[in-house]
This record gives C-alpha cells, sequence and structure tokens, in this order.
C-alpha cells in the first residue's frame, strides 16, 4: 500500500508558477514509478509527467520546457514545478505511485486525492 498526498496547488495568474508536492507513505526507492496526471472539467485524466525509479522521465508536449518533475528520496516526496503557467493548465492534478510485484507479477497504482490548480488570465 502507498498513501499518496499532494500539496500545493492554488490560484495563480497566468505567467506565475506553483509547486506541487506529493508525499508518499513509503520510500520512494520501493515504488517503481510516479507519475502527475491532470483532470480538466469535461476532459479525460490526462499525464503530465512520469518518472521511473531509474530517473527516466516522460514529458507531455504540452508541458514540455514549462514544467520540472523532481523528487527527494530524504522526504519520500516527488514535487512538480510549474512555470509559466496559462489558464490551458487549470485542473486537478493528481499523483500516481506504481509498484511491480514480480510473484505473481501485477502492477498495482495508488492515487492521491488531487489538488486544484487554477490559472486565471
Amino acid at each position: 500500500q502507498v498513501q499518496l498526498v499532494e500539496s500545493g496547488g492554488g490560484l495563480v495568474q497566468a505567467g506565475g508558477s506553483l509547486r506541487l508536492s506529493c508525499a508518499a507513505s513509503r520510500s520512494l526507492f520501493s515504488i517503481n514509478a510516479m507519475g502527475w496526471y491532470r483532470q480538466a472539467p469535461g476532459k479525460q485524466r490526462e499525464l503530465v509527467v512520469g518518472i521511473t525509479g531509474g530517473g527516466s522521465t516522460r514529458y507531455a508536449d504540452s508541458v514540455k520546457g514549462r514544467f520540472t518533475i523532481s523528487s527527494d528520496t530524504a522526504k519520500n516526496t516527488v514535487y512538480l514545478q510549474m512555470n509559466s503557467l496559462t489558464p490551458e493548465d487549470t485542473a486537478v492534478y493528481y499523483c500516481k505511485a506504481t509498484v511491480v510485484i514480480s510473484t505473481p507479477p501485477y502492477e498495482y497504482d495508488y492515487w492521491g486525492q488531487g489538488t486544484q490548480v487554477t490559472v486565471s488570465s
């Protein structure tokens, strides 16, 4: 089991920045991958950025060059630095952790409760 708690959302003007945090209940070294997703009203949840245990990242095209994922293993926390925000970034942002077990082979996904990001024009 992994509990995830997001924080850092809020209201910001276009062009501004926010940093989201996702605190995990266990060591990041025991988690195979983590990611940030977002869901805007009336839209499907989409991947913003994912990071594997090896440090490989995958960003959505819409956020490349503006958003950066990082982690602090001492705090079991993953961050999402969001710069140059636009109204199109308005959404509920969710943190996800994936734990893979080998016997039997299975992937478990755990989600946080989400944090609202609103960007005003």
